[in-house]
Formats: C-alpha cells, structure tokens, sequence
C-alpha cells in the first residue's frame, strides 16, 4: 500500500481546485493505477471524478478495478452507463462480470447493450448465469485454444493470433473437435518439437481442472495443493469453457479470509474502518445483544446459587477462571476443525475421527489443568476445602465438553452449509461460559449439600 504524505495530498488537491488538468495529468501518468486507486481513497468523491476522467479508457478500467467496493459503488453511481461500457470493454470477462453485477439490473442490461464487442457480451452475460461462489462464476473466458489435431505450425499461427486481445497468457489449452479438453501444450515442447506433426502427439494429458460448480474453496485447494497459476473449468460434458488465473483466486481467498476473521470476531456483516457509524453499529450490534442475553441467563445460574455463596465465599473467586477457561478450549478445538475444513485436511466424512482425537486431548489437558488447580488450592485453600475439590472436578468437566462441543459445532455447521467459521467467535465463548457457570455451580452445590464447606 503506497503511503501519500500530507504535502503530496495536498499538492493534488491544490491541483484539483484549480482545474490543472495538464499538471494533475502529469501526477497520474507517473502512478500505477493501484497507486491512484489508493489516492482516491484520500479524495472526496468530486476531486476523485476529476481524476478519473483525465485517465485514458484501459488505465481508469483498472483503476476501478483496484478501488476498494465501498469507493467503487460511489463512482459507478456517478458514471454514466456509456462511459462504465467503454471501460469494461478493456476488462478481462471476470472481471467486467464482477464489475457488473454491482450495479442495478436496469443499469446492467443498458451497459451490456453498450458494449461495442458483441461475442464478449455474450461471454459475460453466458457467465453471469453462474453461482458466484463457484469455478464458473470466478473463470474468465480468455485463454488460448488450440486442437489436438493441428500441426505445430498451424499452433503458432493460431496462437498468435488469438494472443493480440490478451494481456497475460499462462498455459496453452488442447481441446478435440468437440472441444473437449485434452490437455496442455508446454512451451517447452513448442522449442523443441517445432514440425510435430499433431500437437497430441506432445502435449500432457490430462491437466488438473475443475467443473463449473465447483466451490472456490476446493478451487483454492487444488491451486496450493498443485501449484498452478492458472486452471482450466470444464462443463458437465468436459468441454472447456473458461479458465481461472491465480490473481482471481488469490483475492477470492483474501475476501474469505476477511470475512471469516470478521465472523469470529462477532460481526454479522462485512465493515471497513472507513464505513460509518451505523453501518460498523449495526454489524458489531447483533452478537452483542447475544453476549448481553448469555449474561443475563449466567447470572440467572448464578443467583439460584446464592445460598451457596454465603455458605462459602470463596466459590465465587473462580467464577472467571471456569468462564474463561471453558472459552479458551472451545475457540482452541473450533479454530482447528474450521482450519482443518478449509485447507481441505479434515473432511466431514472423517468427523467421529476428529471428534475421538479432541476427546483424548480433552482428557489429557483436562487433567493437567485440573492438577494444577488442585494443588495451588491446597497451598492457598487447604486440602479438605470443598472448593478445592469442586474448582478441580468442574474444570476437568468444562475442559472435556469445551472440547468436544468445540470440535462437534463447525463440523455440524459445515454439514449444514453453513460457515464454519461462526463457531470460533462468540457463539462458543457464550454457549460454554453458560454451560461451564451451570457445571461448576451443580458440582459445587453437590458437595456442599454433602460435606458443607469441608470434606
């Protein structure tokens, strides 16, 4: 991210409120468009606009391309519809697709009848039909297609010309007459088998791909799990359709990323610092009406257990050490399922597996802490306190079910289709603060009804 001093700020806005078109031009012409993306962030929405319309058609394409959502939405609200049509006609198809859809569908049908390439017309409105979740919503249809049955010679030529619309070329893709895929021809094997005779005869067969509804999560997988920088999307059929470049899944795991942070975190929707405050008031709101709720019936728990309170103080002085505690182990058991789901090492069909190996963690970690407890409460309580006892027996009880109730939440909402990620915010840390207070407060009960205050 490139930092503006205030000086440098204040030179463009100088700039700006004097109409320089030469001298604001000139700044521009020495900046990336990711540079000016981020200058406009600093910008109010008319000085960012004037920019914007000095830049030529494929820089200011990327360069709304670049801004943040929130800056981008602004600016297309104030762009006429011919003016957005000429900047995705510099845009690869993903990304107009993606440009597209942010705008309302009165808008999107008038930009797409603006557009002066009819086939890439056709292209994004073909690739709007996919779930934006999936392969197919996230493939660009730029990619170079050769048969299998063409001559390396035939190859080049064809190569060559399919590669004058394309910014970036990764792979060379080998279909059939059906235009199935086949396989992909290495540059490599273009050096050193200039006049094979078919491009089957030296291509690698059978090429990882993916189909169209493919989730962008197993998509992401396989790209780390085979080290690609581009992959290939079939149809149900085999045939190529698209294919989906590393960049596009570098920031589709970015924006997961962000929104799984922001899940756990206990935001209901996704915020910038930048947004205002009711939109960051109504995001953070939510999970905090819940945590106040839990509190409440927490201390429901706890006031049905004031005669025990009065019986014995000290049961009140680790209160915080079974809340806390129990919250820990939770977040702890759901952060790695949740991991585990993403990276593709866990599988849901392997659950009762995980669920028996956080058991037996559980029992070992249960069993130190509660120890460890123990004896600092016989040092400072005395060994025949019954809060020595409980305190220990209560923190092996919460230890086990943080655990297992920690490791069994995400592994339910991934079978349920929900993100997994909501199990490692405050949903766990509420859920076995009140059932770790209702333990803790029934063992201690038990054996002051028992023994009273000492064994």
């Amino acid at each position: 991210m490139k930092e503006y001093s205030p000086e440098y700020l204040e030179l463009i806005r100088e700039i700006i409120d004097r109409g320089d078109v030469e001298a604001a031009a000139k700044e521009l012409s020495s900046l990336h468009p990711a540079d000016i993306a981020e200058l406009y962030q600093d910008l109010d929405l008319d000085q960012a606009e004037f920019l914007y319309k000095l830049l030529d058609e494929e820089t200011a394409a990327d360069v709304l391309l670049e801004l943040d959502e929130d800056d981008r939405r602004k600016l297309l609200d104030n762009l006429p519809n011919e003016v957005i049509a000429k900047q995705i006609d510099h845009m690869e198809t993903d990304d107009a697709v993606d440009l597209i859809q942010e705008l309302d569908k009165e808008d999107q049908e008038e930009v797409l009848s603006q557009l002066d390439d009819v086939e890439q017309a056709g292209d994004i409105i073909d690739l709007m039909k996919y779930d934006e979740d999936t392969a197919g919503g996230l493939m660009g249809t730029e990619m170079i297609v050769v048969n299998e049955n063409w001559s390396m010679p035939e190859c080049i030529k064809e190569m060559r010309k399919q590669a004058e619309d394309m910014n970036d070329i990764y792979y060379v893709f080998v279909v059939d007459n059906e235009e199935r895929l086949r396989g992909v021809l290495p540059l490599k094997k273009m050096l050193t088998h200039p006049s094979v005779s078919k491009i089957k005869h030296v291509m690698e067969v059978d090429p990882v791909a993916v189909k169209t509804d493919t989730p962008i999560d197993e998509v992401a997988q396989d790209f780390e799990k085979y080290d690609l920088v581009a992959m290939p999307v079939i149809d149900s059929i085999g045939r190529l359709v698209g294919q989906i470049t590393v960049d596009d899944v570098m920031d589709e795991v970015r924006e997961s990323a962000e929104r799984d942070y922001q899940l756990a975190s206990g935001l209901s929707t996704d915020v910038e610092t930048d947004d205002s405050w009711f939109a960051q008031t109504k995001a953070r709101l939510p999970w905090l009406l819940i945590g106040i709720a839990g509190g409440i019936f927490n201390s429901l728990i706890l006031g049905n257990f004031e005669q025990g309170f009065a019986t014995n103080p000290a049961m009140a002085l680790f209160i915080p050490l079974i809340g806390g505690t129990g919250g820990n182990v939770g977040i702890q058991s759901s952060a790695i399922v949740v991991q585990g789901l993403a990276n593709g090492s866990l599988e849901i069909a392997r659950a009762s597996r995980q669920i028996l190996k956080e058991v037996g963690v559980g029992l070992l970690n249960a069993s130190i802490i509660a120890l460890l407890v123990f004896v600092y409460n016989c040092l400072t309580l005395g060994a025949t306190q019954v809060t020595t006892v409980a305190v220990s027996l209560s923190l092996f009880a919460v230890v086990i079910f943080a655990s297992v109730f920690g490791t069994f939440v995400p592994l339910t909402l991934e079978r349920l289709k929900i993100d997994p990620a909501l199990a490692t915010g405050p949903f766990i840390s509420i859920t076995n603060d009140i059932i770790g207070m209702a333990i803790y407060m029934t063992i201690s009960s038990w054996f002051l009804s028992q023994f009273g205050t000492a064994i």
